[in-house]
């Protein structure tokens, strides 16, 4: 069972402290000058979280004119594990690295000394101390990084799992559909027909009156038939059991809770038939998943427009801001689009953009669809 960290003002409460406990220790309270930059590097800790640039020059004086290290060295450490700009971090730590080594005042500066081997041995001290802590940061940023990832990882594989199960009860329910329309059906139509030919063509009354009971139990049987056939095609895209069919009035929802920054633009007409709708809906969802697996940090914009008897749906992303991880995938997803609108009669086309980013487009029929 891992730690749960301290809070970070507890954090940085006891680091202004332990800076305040070095500057006390190492700063003489008659040298009035030293103390107050002292003071100021201890108390400029406050701020490291939200200016941890301006944080670390404001420690400088302490590490120019006094001998306390941690105000200077944490503030390079929290600027080092906050930024991402490698050339500003190697001047801060050669700006400290500089500034730790040379005497002050300055008037008491001896070239000689300095380049004696006791001054070579300093200054590599000095560098090895101003380049320890941006090591660090960078570390902890690096982790810090690699536990989004992770979780992000965690989370696309959950949501494929979901999507694998979605798409095996599905294939189970069109799968029963088809047994049911191909086997079932067609016996119960064989016995009605069977039942009527006997119903025509005895002679005796009683078996008319049995043979058309069958004829008629035959031909209810058959309208459940169809009916439960339909009920199963029509649900085989539901994610669970008890959920209803998704439709337009859903998108809203699906594009806020899609976890990536993604705008809906939507001209629809008033009715559109269910089959459409869900065409539209499961085109959304796999294209903001694709967005969200394929390219960390894009935009998405959900473009859907009627006209010319076509119902038009466009998913553009913008350029990724990050690269992508290598993520589990059946590589069903556009294959499974391009069937569902070919159904309609539609198509579904896809490519990169010239900016980068990608977008996908389907165009249904809505005529043909009603």
């Amino acid at each position: 069972m891992s730690l749960r960290r301290p809070p970070a003002l507890l954090l940085d409460t006891a680091l202004v402290g332990f800076a305040l406990a070095d500057a006390w220790t190492n700063v003489h309270i008659e040298d009035q000058a030293a103390m107050a930059c002292a003071l100021l590097g201890a108390l400029a800790l406050a701020l490291r979280r939200r200016l941890p640039l301006t944080t670390f020059v404001l420690t400088l004086p302490t590490a120019m004119v006094t001998d306390a290290v941690v105000a200077p060295t944490a503030a390079l450490y929290s600027l080092s594990s906050l930024s991402r700009h490698r050339l500003l971090l190697a001047g801060c730590a050669l700006t400290y690295a500089v500034t730790d080594f040379m005497p002050w005042p300055w008037s008491s500066l001896d070239a000689t000394e300095l380049a004696q081997t006791s001054g070579l041995f300093y200054l590599s001290y000095t560098l090895a101390t101003a380049a320890a802590p941006v090591f660090l940061g960078q570390l902890v940023q690096a982790r810090r990084e690699l536990s989004l990832r992770l979780a992000d990882i965690t989370e696309a594989r959950e949501h494929e799992r979901l999507l694998t199960a979605q798409s095996v009860l599905a294939k189970e329910r069109a799968q029963l559909a088809r047994e049911m329309h191909d086997v079932v059906s067609h016996q119960v139509s064989l016995i009605a027909v069977q039942a009527g030919a006997l119903q025509v063509g005895s002679q005796d009354a009683e078996t008319r009156q049995a043979a058309a009971t069958i004829r008629r139990l035959s031909v209810q049987t058959l309208d459940e038939l169809r009916h439960m056939v339909s009920v199963l095609r029509a649900s085989g895209s539901r994610p669970t059991e008890l959920t209803p069919q998704p439709s337009l009035a859903d998108l809203e929802r699906l594009v806020e809770s899609s976890g990536i920054e993604a705008r809906l633009e939507a001209d629809l007409p008033e009715e559109l038939p269910p089959t459409v709708q869900r065409a539209v809906y499961r085109t959304v969802q796999e294209a903001l998943t694709n967005v969200r697996k394929h390219a960390p940090g894009a935009t998405a914009t959900v473009r859907i427009h009627h006209k010319d008897g076509a119902l038009r749906t466009t998913i553009a992303n913008t350029a990724p801001t990050r690269n992508a991880l290598v993520l589990p995938s059946a590589h069903h997803g556009l294959a499974g689009l391009a069937q569902r609108a070919e159904l309609l009669g539609g198509t579904v086309t896809s490519g990169p953009t010239p900016e980068g980013g990608y977008e996908l487009c389907m165009e249904l029929p809505v005529e043909r669809s009603r």
